[in-house]
């Protein structure tokens, strides 16, 4: 066939051109650095492809041997598995092949909520509630909780997961993501919203299921000597760390010393203080070991920020190679963020503090007059929804609510915002999971600071450039940190983009990046 015999003199690089086409190309990743790597690389979900771009990829590698070699890296380059029968026996077949599983450079593991309670009342609890859930099939709730105690009492995950880390050899990137189909969402909700009187017989939790996933992924990748180097956390239980610190303590130092990037969201809000503070011991362990880290970000629920000081956290550490440090949701003194960005002055090109909330006596214009004088390296600052403690406790007691996890649009960030839960289509077996992720790149400049858009956990800061504030030589309008007008009391949306500009030296107004 002429047709065919064109196309197989086609060029590899034009034939990955292609592909290309169907799937973005597995070797351009986003650098540690830059603005989007948390959300992009890290805090992202992972995006299936859908069958039909699926099926695409698949039927190009079946043309030749030399179509299938160069298909592969598109296929198995990312790989993310469900806890479930199913996704684990894809899980192993993958890695019973070799010359498959060498090209897996980032796994994510998707977990759902374990059914600790009541599993073996769920067919009649639903049946004898049927006027609450007449759309959810008893059947369907049955098989999930008897797939979960099966996988739980055989150990077959960590059986799977440890053959899986073995085989993949160029592994780099490890993710463990909070996985909410849609027949959970919606029983979910019912328990919550309606008046069921036998709903406390089924009790669906995150925490065990997060526990048994940090811990069996924690043991395989020991025991396997695997070369990842990055685990990302979006949606950690506090209490799993508590869990971890216990369990397996001699096992955190060897993987802490691995790593270069190191990115944990912690999106329970229950005793938050208290854990933290019992976990403080497990994250100087982690942070003294880590020695290599590159970018760490550590955050919590918008809602309720941390109130412990930043030292109880990262406990005066200091890495000699961290290019991007993030927080989330504190309460802070200004001169904590001061003494850890000092301390990294010469390396740091990307600093977030998002929610980050001043205590009494602290101003923000003392740590932004830090960032422009003293910080060496850096390219960009993120400031989004910074704030005082005291304006922001008023808004919370006026009920101006800033829900976690909301979708919607962004502001001007350039971002991709992970859900609460994202929702598979179907049956747990469907292809492709359904979720929305926002990522504009026009400016604007709507105040989404306190919006219904607030909470979206987007870690990849764009400051605009089209603000109507002048920072340059051409205005003398702000000269120094006292003219950015600062009140001490609270701080609006164009103002802390203005900031965001003004640290790191560019004009919003004049400026063309």
């Amino acid at each position: 066939m002429p047709e065919l015999q064109g196309l197989l003199a086609l060029s590899n690089e034009l034939l990955k051109d292609v592909l290309d086409c169907i799937e973005a190309d597995p070797d351009r990743t986003v650098n540690i650095d830059r603005r989007a790597y948390l959300s992009v690389e890290s805090f992202r979900l992972p995006s299936l492809l859908e069958p039909s771009r699926a099926q695409d990829i698949g039927n190009f590698r079946l043309v030749c041997r030399r179509f299938a070699e160069i298909g592969v890296p598109y296929q198995f380059a990312k790989i993310a598995t469900r806890f479930s029968r199913h996704g684990l026996e894809r899980l192993d077949k993958i890695c019973s092949h070799s010359h498959l599983a060498k090209h897996t450079r980032k796994f994510s593991y998707l977990v759902p909520y374990f059914y600790v309670d009541g599993r073996e009342q769920i067919e009649q609890l639903l049946e004898s509630e049927s006027r609450y859930c007449s759309n959810l099939d008893p059947n369907l709730f049955r098989k999930k909780a008897d797939d979960q105690r099966r996988i739980l009492h055989s150990k077959e995950d960590a059986r799977i997961l440890k053959k899986a880390m073995a085989a993949f050899v160029s592994l780099q990137h490890v993710q463990i993501l909070r996985l909410q189909d849609e027949a959970d969402r919606m029983l979910l909700d019912l328990m919550e919203e309606s008046e069921m009187p036998r709903a406390a017989m089924l009790d669906l939790k995150w925490t065990p299921a997060c526990i048994h996933a940090t811990s069996t992924i924690a043991q395989a990748l020991l025991h396997t000597r695997s070369p990842f180097s990055r685990f990302s956390g979006p949606m950690m239980n506090s209490q799993s760390a508590l869990v971890i610190k216990d369990r397996i303590p001699q096992t955190v130092p060897l993987l802490a010393s691995r790593l270069t990037c190191l990115e944990l969201h912690f999106d329970d809000s229950e005793a938050l203080n208290e854990r933290m503070m019992a976990a403080s011991q497990l994250f100087k362990t982690v942070f003294l070991a880590a020695i290599n880290l590159q970018a760490v970000h550590v955050g919590f629920p918008s809602r309720s920020p941390l109130d412990l000081r930043l030292e109880e956290i990262f406990h005066w550490v200091q890495w000699e190679r961290l290019r991007a440090f993030g927080i989330q949701a504190w309460r802070l003194d200004a001169d904590e963020i001061v003494q850890l960005a000092r301390r990294h002055r010469t390396t740091l090109r990307g600093l977030r503090l998002r929610d980050v909330q001043l205590r009494e006596g602290s101003m923000w214009k003392d740590v932004l007059a830090m960032l422009r004088n003293e910080m060496e390296q850096l390219d960009w600052v993120s400031l989004r929804r910074v704030d005082y403690s005291k304006h922001f406790d008023e808004l919370w007691a006026n009920s101006m609510e800033i829900v976690d996890g909301s979708l919607g649009g962004s502001e001007s960030d350039d971002e991709d915002d992970y859900p609460a839960h994202f929702s598979v289509p179907g049956s747990e077996d469907d292809g492709q999971e359904d979720f929305d992720i926002d990522s504009e790149d026009e400016p604007s400049l709507a105040d989404t600071d306190h919006g219904p858009d607030a909470n979206e956990i987007a870690l990849s800061p764009n400051t605009t450039a089209s603000l109507p504030f002048c920072t340059c030589s051409r205005s003398s309008n702000p000269a120094s940190a006292d003219e950015l007008g600062d009140n001490g009391m609270f701080v609006y949306y164009q103002q802390r983009k203005m900031w965001e500009q003004w640290v790191i030296g560019r004009c919003p107004e004049h400026s063309s990046t």
